[in-house]
């Protein structure tokens, strides 16, 4: 005999089972994983967008937003902040000058490789209490449901 999964009314729901309430609880502690190493302040999505434009080299505002996971205004608003910390700049695209050409000032470009050293250290104490199992399968899990 063959069992069927319960009917939606039949299953009890408990929040602590729920997997947006575990997400958000697994982000609020990265978060503060994160902010304990923060390198020059920078918020997660500038952490993200100084990495992918490190990555691509000069790349289109609209381009770099897709990069980083990131709608048009967020982008835009996270250029003009790492652009006032003087780790980014932008200059109209030669071919089309609606666009914006981003890419990182000298003073971003020094900054990479302790983003990427932190980076290893935040993922590092995130994931401590799994094992390398259990971190390659977390990870290819979140990569299937993203």
């Amino acid at each position: 005999m063959t069992q069927t999964a319960p009917a939606p009314s039949e299953t009890a729901y408990i929040l602590e089972d729920q997997v947006g309430y575990l997400l958000r609880l697994a982000s609020q502690r990265h978060a503060a994983i994160f902010q304990k190493h923060a390198v020059q302040n920078l918020t997660p999505t500038q952490f993200t967008t100084l990495l992918r434009v490190a990555e691509q080299g000069d790349v289109s505002q609209n381009h770099l937003g897709r990069l980083a996971a990131m709608d048009v205004a967020t982008i835009k608003g996270v250029v003009d902040r790492l652009k006032a910390k003087g780790l980014m700049q932008s200059r109209p695209d030669q071919v089309d000058k609606r666009r914006s050409i981003i890419s990182l000032t000298d003073k971003g470009a020094d900054l990479i490789d302790d983003l990427k050293q932190t980076g290893l250290i935040i993922t590092e104490d995130t994931l401590a209490p799994l094992t390398a199992q259990e971190r390659r399968t977390l990870a290819n899990l979140l990569r299937k449901i993203s």
